[in-house]
């Protein structure tokens, strides 16, 4: 393949495509990190049901073309005007993620670009910061598969807790679940928005060990409430809870790293009540709570797209080598691909 060179990459544009659950994002950023497209498709399984890796991925195969061409568009540009494409590698469900995989290989293929694979987590966490402008903060990690408390430390981001069991946002799905509320346009949001009109808070167990969480006690207890509780009750007494317990270890990283701000990612940080929780947690400490919206919290190619900029810049910055294609047989996907997995060649603090 003939590659771009280093000052072509430096200045160059990234498409990156996302996959890893039930959201399909394609995004456009370029290298001062505006974002030129940040295009997406949810797949909304029926109330009462989960999503499962077959049929999501066959939705990212059904639409994954039409999103590609839908962010081109959009950014008002053609595939020879990138520099690199960019996929999710993992952490994800299996098939998803090999949907977009191979789309993505396909496409660098067509057009003689290079491939270069990233790590879901980091992506999130590098998308965060750059829409808030947050320097250094520790970071909340909440989404449906993942629960992490995250703070940098000498080229990794250290995992300082993390859950136990299940994901926070795994914890909310099953719950809707169990209720019958809608997935549309998500669990978290159906059960936030049915938290606010809950009265009575109902004493749940708090599980908090050390630095790390659990939430499938909780999650059990809840279930034994069915039927008898209000739902808006049960889902008040659940964030209410689940998020004292998340505000709970996040503070003692904090305090640990000698940090004084959050940044909160995931698509459970779109979650208005647990901004709220944390920013008044980080008042306390003369600090401030980071947080972004649904269009950047919740899983989107733009966070893709612009960490695989800051993987092939830093290449072209260290190297100075024409050669930034990742090497094909490290271009495949993985179920389990850690945040503290990945060497982050791109920050010197």
């Amino acid at each position: 393949m003939t590659m771009s060179s280093p000052e072509n990459i430096l200045d160059g544009i990234v498409l990156g495509i996302e996959g890893s659950a039930n959201k399909l994002g394609v995004g456009i950023v370029n290298s001062k990190g505006e974002i030129l497209a940040n295009v997406r498709r949810t797949f909304v399984p029926e109330p009462g049901t989960g999503f499962q890796p077959r049929e999501t991925a066959r939705h990212h195969q059904k639409h994954v073309v039409e999103l590609m061409e839908e962010a081109l568009r959009t950014a008002g540009l053609r595939p020879i005007d990138l520099c690199a494409v960019a996929y999710t590698k993992g952490p994800g469900m299996g098939a998803p993620l090999q949907s977009c995989a191979i789309a993505a290989r396909m496409f660098a293929l067509m057009h003689d670009l290079p491939l270069v694979p990233v790590n879901h987590c980091v992506a999130h966490i590098e998308m965060g910061r750059l829409v808030t402008g947050a320097v250094n903060p520790a970071v909340l990690y909440v989404s449906g598969g993942n629960t992490q408390i995250i703070s940098y430390s000498e080229k990794r981001y250290r995992i300082f807790g993390e859950t136990i069991d299940i994901a926070v946002g795994n914890c909310l799905d099953r719950f809707c679940r169990m209720v019958g509320l809608s997935n549309d346009p998500s669990p978290g949001y159906q059960v936030e928005q049915a938290a606010k009109k809950g009265r009575h808070y109902i004493p749940l167990p708090y599980s908090v060990k050390g630095m790390d969480v659990s939430f499938s006690g909780l999650l059990s207890s809840v279930q034994d409430l069915v039927g008898s509780k209000p739902v808006p009750d049960l889902c008040f007494s659940l964030q209410e809870t689940v998020f004292a317990m998340l505000v709970e270890i996040t503070e003692r990283a904090m305090a640990h790293c000698g940090q004084s701000d959050v940044l909160v990612v995931g698509g459970v940080g779109c979650n208005e009540r647990l901004q709220e929780m944390l920013a008044t947690m980080c008042t306390d400490r003369c600090g401030r709570a980071f947080c972004t919206d649904e269009r950047f919290c919740i899983d989107n190619g733009a966070m893709i797209a612009w960490t695989g900029w800051l993987q092939i810049s830093s290449v072209a910055r260290l190297n100075g080598s024409p050669k930034l294609a990742w090497p094909w047989e490290d271009c495949t996907v993985t179920q389990r691909f850690r945040t503290d997995d990945v060497l982050i060649t791109w920050r010197d603090d």
